[in-house]
């Protein structure tokens, strides 16, 4: 009776164990149905600059990274469908398929495994290198090939905001710029602090922006809209704050805008108005300047290779000040490099 009853007992719990190991499957069944049928719902508010640009270099930008994917699917493809039809054939229950344990060479087979890969590699190699070269940062835009009809932004990144300094208007912003539509524009980028790096997705390349280095990008907008630029080279705790508008607009609105800028009483002098302005701070609203110190990027450049006075007396006071303030931070842009 006592043998019995263990095997009805045992009996029951592997019933039981069962029927819970049952449940667990139908959830998860059931849970990886709802995953698929709710990821497109999620996914569907997502967006791509880079397959969504605006401008020329954007737009070519686009096109190669196209070509480029269109080219590898001529490998991945055919693996993934070949990979697929020998699971399929050479299944246990297929006792038609051909048994060869001692075949171990092909030919044709590496003919195909290696030159088809080497005409793409050599394919993409010509168009990488034509693209890159034809949208080279730093190569000017502007039709004609004239350069009066291009515009100079001057772009300093700072911990963690933008400040933009228009030196043919004489106005600066933070976080903020304007450009008219279909006007080459050059950028002229710096940095007050670590590295960063300079980039409006829609429009297209990015350019790093280094203490006391010079760098350039040319970029034009030929839709009118509002676009975000950010920086792209993690520099510290306010990182994913460090984001800016970029505004295409007609002419007429761009005066607007610079009117506008024009009316605000701050200024940006260069020491003092500057310092006050590249204290760290995160998610900095917009801030308008109606006047700024001449040649103010070229003296903040300066400032990194000589005196803050402008003496070149052996000392760098612009990179102790730098230090100083760093340090004080929780998570400095200093300690993220």
């Amino acid at each position: 009776m006592m043998q019995a009853a263990n095997r009805l007992l045992q009996g029951r719990k592997a019933f039981l164990h069962w029927g819970r190991e049952m449940r667990k499957r139908n959830s998860l069944k059931y849970l990886s149905v709802m995953t698929w049928l709710t990821a497109p719902l999620l996914l569907s508010g997502c967006g791509s600059a880079l397959m969504d640009p605006t401008g020329e270099i954007g737009q070519g930008l686009k096109s190669l990274i196209i070509t480029a994917f269109g080219l590898m699917l001529i490998v991945v493809i055919p693996v993934i469908v070949m990979t697929i039809l020998f699971a399929w054939k050479y299944r246990g229950t297929n006792l038609a398929a051909k048994y060869t344990p001692n075949w171990e060479h092909s030919n044709i087979i590496e003919v195909f495994v290696w030159a088809i890969p080497c005409v793409i590699i050599f394919f993409l190699a010509i168009l990488t290198w034509q693209t890159s070269h034809y949208f080279d940062p730093s190569k000017p835009l502007a039709s004609e090939g004239s350069e009066d009809e291009t515009m100079t932004i001057d772009a300093i990144s700072l911990d963690w905001k933008w400040l933009f300094i228009y030196p043919d208007e004489g106005i600066a912003t933070v976080n903020e710029i304007a450009i008219p539509v279909d006007k080459p524009v050059h950028f002229r980028v710096t940095s007050g602090t670590v590295m960063n790096s300079f980039m409006i997705p829609t429009l297209g390349s990015q350019i790093y922006a280094m203490a006391g280095m010079d760098n350039d990008v040319y970029l034009i907008g030929n839709e009118i809209g509002t676009f975000r630029g950010r920086s792209t080279n993690y520099s510290g705790e306010g990182y994913s704050e460090m984001l800016f508008d970029a505004r295409v607009t007609s002419d007429a609105d761009f005066q607007a805008w610079v009117d506008k800028v024009k009316q605000s009483p701050e200024t940006m002098m260069f020491p003092e108005d500057y310092d006050q302005i590249a204290k760290p701070s995160v998610a900095n609203p917009v801030e308008y300047f109606s006047q700024v110190s001449p040649d103010f990027y070229g003296d903040l450049i300066n400032s990194y290779k000589a005196g803050s006075d402008g003496t070149d007396d052996g000392t760098d006071s612009r990179g102790e000040h730098n230090e100083a303030r760093e340090s004080s931070m929780p998570m400095s842009a200093q300690a993220a490099e």
